[in-house]
């Protein structure tokens, strides 16, 4: 295969630890193909295309949610000779066309003008390599018209090199914009956060996570709504997930529920617990995790008991297929019940992040529901 000169150049003149894109996840494409937040992306087109888009950005949401691909995106838009207009909620809205050599270059990792920082096998971002990427910022663009810096997991920035970022991310090349991505805004200095305009991304519905599966990884319909609805908004989580787990973790969330409806008795309540802590033999990590998965499956069953009970429209259950044998179950658990349980939930999962007994919290969760 040719050699492309110009990533050539780039690659001449730059250092060696500022990288252009070498990965992508199958998912990574243009605005109009990504999984929700649709208000966001017209927002971004739209200053794209007035010309009005700040140089300093600060994606930030739950993890797997599609911030980087996002970044991805904004990217192509931003380098894209053949922009598309496509639909919208809003009318219309420009997008990159996906298919043009600039976008497919990106999509491979190997377009000219856009590069990205992430952590190393330290887990950190130095300072050298940010120093780095701020200096080849300014060079103008080689192909495109913007130059494009993503920061991954910004997070991990050390504190020298956020300091290093803010006179750059104050006044940024006229070329150049800068896209800090990270799940953990509040870490990074807050002179950082002021200089950089914050989108917000929230977590996806299980629709939303449900049509990626079926169309990119080719789950069957009721297989890609279980992964969904236990995947707690974050695609990554469902797609790094085989179907068989989650489907699994949902089917011992809803053995728990309906033993739960059917007995108060403790004894019986912590045989319950017992075959909800089960794993099959795993232990350690793999076990809490496998808890946590039925946990989340959990919370999801119970957030679609509060949505029959409030009977507004089913196309917001998350768990749709289960309806019938949730409406059963709202019985038992009428009044602020499954509010109650699903707060419990929440707050087993974070005794599980602080590192309790998989153990305990099971016992724990099942008597208290």
């Amino acid at each position: 295969m040719a050699r492309d000169p110009i990533l050539q150049e780039l690659r001449h003149r730059l250092p060696a630890s500022v990288r252009v894109y070498n990965t992508l996840s199958p998912i990574d494409m243009p605005f109009r193909d990504l999984a929700g937040h649709r208000h966001l992306f017209e927002l971004l087109a739209g200053a794209a295309a007035r010309g009005t888009l700040p140089p300093s950005l600060l994606f930030a949401g739950p993890d797997g949610v599609g911030k980087r691909a996002a970044a991805i995106a904004l990217a192509q838009l931003l380098n894209c000779p053949e922009r598309l207009e496509v639909p919208a909620a809003s009318g219309t809205m420009i997008d990159a066309c996906g298919t043009c050599p600039a976008c497919r270059r990106i999509a491979r990792g190997v377009h000219a003008d856009v590069m990205e920082l992430k952590p190393g096998d330290s887990g950190s971002i130095k300072t050298d390599e940010t120093r780095e990427a701020i200096k080849a910022a300014r060079f103008r663009p080689f192909e495109g018209r913007r130059r494009v810096i993503i920061i991954d997991q910004a997070d991990a920035l050390v504190g020298n090199a956020q300091d290093a970022l803010l006179k750059t991310l104050e006044e940024p090349p006229p070329a150049a914009v800068f896209v800090l991505v990270t799940s953990l805004p509040d870490t990074l200095l807050p002179t950082v956060r002021s200089r950089c305009q914050r989108v917000r991304f929230g977590r996806l519905s299980p629709a939303e996570i449900a049509r990626v599966l079926e169309r990119t990884q080719g789950y069957a319909p009721a297989e890609a709504r279980a992964a969904a609805s236990a995947a707690d908004g974050s695609l990554a989580r469902a797609l790094a997930e085989g179907s068989a787990e989650f489907a699994e973790a949902r089917d011992a969330a809803l053995a728990l529920l309906e033993g739960a409806a059917g007995t108060a008795d403790p004894a019986a309540r912590l045989g319950l617990a017992r075959e909800l802590a089960s794993t099959g033999g795993g232990r350690g990590a793999g076990e809490r995790e496998a808890l946590a998965r039925r946990l989340r499956a959990l919370s999801s069953l119970l957030r679609d008991l509060e949505v029959l009970s409030a009977r507004a429209d089913g196309r917001w259950l998350a768990n749709g297929d289960l309806a019938d044998g949730l409406q059963r179950l709202l019985r038992s658990f009428e009044g602020d019940r499954a509010l109650r349980a699903f707060s419990a939930v929440d707050r087993a999962l974070g005794a599980l992040d602080r590192n309790a007994s998989p153990k305990l919290v099971a016992d724990w969760i099942a008597v208290t529901l």
